[in-house]
């Protein structure tokens, strides 16, 4: 990968990615009782899976991708 080149994966360069949601606790009590509160777009690199979490992120799933690729 040419280090000038800003698209493709961060770390392989590859072009294909996919995108899926995770939701975790966060602390105090939401940890204690095992409430999901916090909620994050991941983009996964599908040759090596690097992956990115992108917090706060509604109906942008091709916006994230983006900002994956640079």
């Amino acid at each position: 990968m040419n280090p000038d080149d800003s698209s493709g994966c961060p770390k392989c360069g590859h072009t294909d990615a996919s995108t899926d949601s995770i939701s975790t606790t966060g602390g105090g009590l939401s940890k204690m009782f095992d409430i999901q509160t916090k909620k994050f777009s991941v983009v996964s690199c599908e040759n090596c899976g690097y992956s990115e979490l992108y917090k706060n992120v509604r109906d942008r799933g091709s916006d994230v991708v983006d900002v994956f690729f640079g």
